[in-house]
């Protein structure tokens, strides 16, 4: 079993290099916008609407409300990843193994996030496998740019963009990523409430239980990238799924850190120290001046932690899917038209940013 397991695993990687190359991405420009929210445009959707997701149920019923509504667009997609899989898999045994295979390596997962699984599965009628194989796809198929600013009075803004479904299949009719545009009817806005206070705000997709991007208000808020590595989540999850199950998933620790945490410190130490099951860059923004960070992790340890230094003209952090010290890949340089647009932009108008 150990090695049909690897073998699926090896398949599900050169299927996805495969699809990586195979696509033709579309050519871009770099200049520095303004005015751009509300965003606008044939594929804008309408604002993301809010949900509330209350944590005194328990866990299997918490998303029950929200996956009832969502479920036809989570299936949607979900066939569609099957499709690409079974392009270059024809037999459909890859599908038949996450279906099989993937249920009966739950047991390990901490806090609440196996039973919400299975809650999600449930209610939108998927097999529990391919909603653990969706939740395992957002954790390797994200390529974000986030920032933290710091203006004269002190004032902290955090921002980000995520572009998910890149190189998963182009539409030539309206110039999109095929995967992105079915994820637009998924993303939603959460607030995770208990006793009908508020713990903290997310924004996510929905049937996705981790979390990439929330705040905790008044406390600190946080974003996860991606970060590309040789010793990436591959190995991670394939040491998870031969039983070496010691690490954390990426998406569950900041999850856990904005349910759980009461302070900016106390979650860059969790941030800094937890084992996890892949590399990543965790963007970490507090309530005080000089409060934000940017984590470099290794799944075993951190590398770096960059700071705001304003009082030495570090008034920003950017980071994308590189690491900072190292040149970014060519045809993927987000970092430098950031830092310029942000370097235009300068500390004293970005004041204004906030408003």
């Amino acid at each position: 079993m150990m090695l049909g397991q690897s073998r699926f695993i090896f398949v599900l990687l050169a299927a996805a290099a495969t699809c990586s190359l195979a696509q033709h991405a579309p050519p871009w420009t770099e200049d520095c916008r303004k005015s751009t929210y509300p965003p606008s445009g044939p594929t804008y959707r309408g604002p993301v609407p809010w949900y509330t997701i209350n944590l005194d149920l328990p866990p299997y019923k918490r998303w029950h409300e929200l996956m009832t509504e969502k479920a036809s667009a989570v299936k949607i997609l979900v066939n569609y990843l099957k499709t690409v899989v079974n392009s270059f898999v024809p037999s459909g045994k890859i599908v038949q193994l996450v279906d099989q295979k993937l249920p009966g390596l739950l047991g390990s997962l901490s806090g609440p996030f196996e039973e919400e699984m299975k809650g999600i599965a449930d209610v939108t009628e998927i097999p529990l496998g391919e909603i653990i194989s969706f939740n395992i796809f957002y954790e390797f198929f994200t390529i974000c740019t986030s920032i933290i600013t710091e203006d004269k009075e002190g004032h902290l803004l955090h921002g980000r963009n995520m572009d998910f479904g890149v190189f998963l299949g182009w539409n030539v009719n309206n110039n999109t990523w095929v995967v992105t545009e079915e994820l637009k009817p998924l993303t939603v806005n959460l607030d995770f409430q208990r006793n009908n206070k508020t713990v903290f705000k997310a924004t996510s997709f929905a049937g996705y239980v981790g979390m990439l991007t929330g705040f905790k208000p008044g406390l600190f808020s946080l974003t996860l990238n991606e970060r590309f590595s040789m010793n990436g989540g591959y190995i991670g999850i394939l040491e998870w799924i031969l039983g070496k199950k010691d690490a954390m998933w990426i998406g569950f620790i900041t999850r856990s850190v904005l349910e759980n945490s009461t302070s900016y410190e106390e979650a860059k130490n969790i941030l800094t120290k937890t084992k996890l099951l892949a590399p990543a860059y965790f963007i970490l923004g507090g309530n005080q001046s000089g409060e934000g960070c940017v984590i470099t992790r290794e799944r075993k340890d951190s590398l770096d932690v960059y700071e705001l230094d304003p009082k030495n003209g570090r008034w920003y952090v950017v980071q994308t899917n590189y690491d900072r010290w190292k040149s970014p890949f060519f045809l993927d340089d987000r970092r430098t038209p950031t830092k310029m647009c942000l370097n235009l932009t300068t500390q004293e108008v970005c004041l204004h940013c906030h408003g």
